[in-house]
């Protein structure tokens, strides 16, 4: 790996730990670099997070869900599991925001797009909504060590029992990975 992607990495690790100490949770650093995951949030258990940078382009988001390195052959891409992390953590600097996104949505994704703007073609199935996982809107207090994401892993937007949505606060909906066991 480069030191220029290296260097990209520890920038977003930054203000998504921020982020994170702003809404009450613990974050710690494992001792040795070269891991699966970058940080271990504390949110009544621990939670492995590999902190990426968001790119944008245009009126997305691109967040790689990968790591790579040099290999006799070539570059060698590897995506990540439920098994080495348990949610990624992208930082837009365009946009001075953290992201938090389940493993779920990015378990064998290479790239993940967190949309800014509705897409040019009206697409609305499928879309991943970047506010919807903005680290500093998830509620992590209200259900203890519960994260709530505004939308299904599916794409369609949950209903929350208000007209339209979205006026109301996000909803509550657990990530599968932070079920107690």
């Amino acid at each position: 790996m480069c030191s220029h992607q290296i260097q990209k990495g520890a920038i977003a690790e930054s203000p998504i730990a921020a982020a994170a100490i702003k809404r009450g949770i613990d974050v710690y650093r494992p001792l040795c670099e070269g891991g699966r995951y970058d940080l271990i949030f504390d949110i009544g258990r621990l939670l492995r997070v590999q902190c990426k940078w968001a790119a944008r382009q245009d009126d997305v988001l691109l967040v790689r869900c990968y790591s790579c390195r040099r290999g006799r052959n070539g570059m060698i891409h590897r995506t990540y599991t439920a098994e080495q992390v348990d949610a990624f953590a992208a930082y837009s600097p365009d946009l001075d925001t953290p992201y938090l996104l389940p493993i779920e949505l990015c378990a064998g994704h290479r790239v993940i797009h967190l949309r800014l703007a509705p897409a040019r073609n009206n697409q609305r199935a499928r879309v991943n909504w970047a506010r919807d996982y903005e680290l500093e809107r998830l509620d992590w207090a209200t259900r203890g060590a519960v994260a709530q994401l505004g939308e299904r892993l599916a794409g369609s937007q949950k209903a929350t029992g208000s007209s339209p949505v979205g006026s109301t606060p996000l909803t509550l909906v657990e990530l599968p990975s932070l079920r107690p066991p």
